[in-house]
Formats: structure tokens, C-alpha cells, sequence
């Protein structure tokens, strides 16, 4: 493998990590509706975890209010028995055709916690991006050990991963920075 491979290698890991904070932050719950707050919550439906997206159209018509209709009425018990079970926090209201999730204002102890596990999430992903570095350091050693590149292009080779690091826990911290910021918004 080439230095350039390595480091092509460890900047796709990296940009994997950042999409999947994205998203895990996209699930976390603010003082507004949006249906990827939904995106993680399973529902037993006949006897398979299945996400909610697979079994009904999740839409947000107000501000404060996600709205779920299932295709098939036999899952809108099942559905909200997955909601009452998440880490939401939310009380789901069942009409017999449809689910609707009222999104209560956020309290300041309820911001906290949100805080808390937006930054619980963002170092597991400074973690998992520190690890793609480690695993593109000791590709590099393994190279020059092997003799296939330079003492000098490992060195260039691991300045340009740190760097690409620093690049991508700096997009980490953004990310937190603009969560945290929705979060604590009131």
C-alpha cells in the first residue's frame, strides 16, 4: 500500500465517522419536531425489530408535532408501545388511524441530559476518529518496516494523517458546538 492509499484510506474512515454523528445527532431530541427523531426507535412488529419509517409515514405538520400513520393499522399499537419504551421521553397519543407525538418545550434539567449525551457522542466519534489515525500510523510503520517507503515518507505520511485528524475532530466539535447551541436554545 502507498503512503497516498493509506491516507485516503484513513480520511474515508474519518468522513464515515463524522456521517454517523450527523445522524445519531439528528436523532437527539430538541424543543422541535422532526422525524429523524425517530430514526432509532424499533418496533416489535411481528416478532422483528423494524424501524418506524418502514412501517409509516412519519411527517411533522406543526412546529410541535410529529404526526405517524402506518400502512397497516394492526402496528399502531406496536408503534406506540416502541415510542413509551424509547429514551425520548415523549407521551404518544393513538386516535385509532393515526399516532400523534405532541414535542413538549424542554426543561432545563432535560436540556442537560441532552447535553450530556451530545458529548457522550461526540467523543465516542473523537475516539473512533483517533482510532482510523492509529490504525494509519502503524500501516505506515508496517511499510517502512517492510521497506516499500522511506523513513522520511512515513514522517510526511504521519504529519499528513495528524493533520487530517486535527481536520475532523475539529468538524466533531462543530457539530457538537451546533447541537449543544439547539439543545439549550429556548
Amino acid at each position: 500500500m502507498s503512503v497516498e492509499d493509506i491516507h485516503r484510506t484513513a480520511q474515508d474512515k474519518m468522513q464515515k465517522s463524522i456521517e454517523v454523528l450527523k445522524h445519531e445527532m439528528a436523532t437527539i431530541r430538541t424543543g422541535r419536531a422532526s422525524p429523524a427523531l425517530l430514526d432509532r426507535v424499533q418496533v416489535d412488529y411481528f416478532g422483528s425489530p423494524t424501524p418506524i419509517n418502514a412501517l409509516a409515514t412519519v411527517s411533522a405538520p406543526e412546529p410541535r408535532l410529529l404526526t405517524i400513520q402506518p400502512w397497516d393499522r394492526q402496528a399502531l399499537g406496536a408503534i406506540e408501545k416502541a415510542i413509551q419504551k424509547s429514551d425520548l421521553g415523549l407521551n404518544p397519543t393513538n386516535d385509532g388511524a393515526m399516532i400523534r407525538l405532541a414535542i413538549p418545550l424542554l426543561n432545563d434539567e432535560r436540556r442537560r441530559e441532552l447535553v450530556r449525551l451530545v458529548q457522550r457522542r461526540l467523543e465516542e466519534t473523537r475516539v473512533a476518529i483517533r482510532n482510523c489515525r492509529r490504525d494509519a500510523v502503524e500501516s505506515l510503520r508496517k511499510e517502512e518496516r517492510e521497506k516499500t517507503v522511506s523513513e522520511d515518507e512515513m514522517k510526511r505520511g504521519q504529519e499528513r494523517v495528524q493533520k487530517l485528524t486535527d481536520q475532523f475532530v475539529a468538524q466533531v466539535d462543530e457539530v457538537g458546538k451546533g447541537k449543544e447551541h439547539e439543545i439549550l436554545e429556548p
